[in-house]
C-alpha cells in the first residue's frame, strides 16, 4: 500500500466508497467521471502502480481483475450485449490515478478505434 495513493486509501477505508463488487483480491466502485452509463473502476487490494510496473508477480492479480470485470458485467445484466475494457497506462496513456485499474464500461454501443 501506499501511502499517498487515492486508491489504496479506498481499499483501506480511509476515503468512502460503495463497492458494487469484491473479493479477497480487488475491489470494484462506479467511476466518480463516467465515460458511459455504466463506468466501474477494478482495482487490485495491493499497490501496483501501472500495467508498465506489473511483473510476472502479477500475471494471477492481472487475469483476475478481468475476470472480475467479467463477473460484474454478468452480475449487472450486460456482459450479452457486450461491454468494454481498458487499461490506461502512464501518462501518455491517459492514466490519472497510478495505481493500476481496469476500467468497465457498458450499457451502450462503443466504437473502434476508441480515440
Amino acid at each position: 500500500m501506499s501511502q499517498d495513493c487515492l486508491f489504496c486509501k479506498i481499499v483501506k477505508g480511509e476515503i468512502p466508497s460503495e463497492f458494487v463488487y469484491q473479493d479477497e483480491h480487488c475491489v470494484a466502485f462506479t467511476d466518480i467521471n463516467p465515460q458511459a452509463p455504466t463506468h466501474v473502476l477494478v482495482i487490485p487490494r495491493t499497490h501496483v502502480a501501472s500495467l508498465d510496473e506489473s511483473s510476472n508477480n502479477e500475471k494471477a492479480l492481472l487475469g483476475h481483475l478481468l475476470l472480475a470485470a467479467a463477473e460484474i458485467a454478468r452480475q449487472n445484466g450486460f456482459a450479452k450485449n457486450g461491454y468494454r475494457t481498458v487499461i490506461n497506462t502512464n501518462d501518455d496513456g491517459g492514466q490519472t490515478v497510478f495505481h493500476l485499474h481496469v476500467h468497465l464500461l457498458g450499457g451502450r454501443k462503443f466504437i473502434f478505434p476508441p480515440g
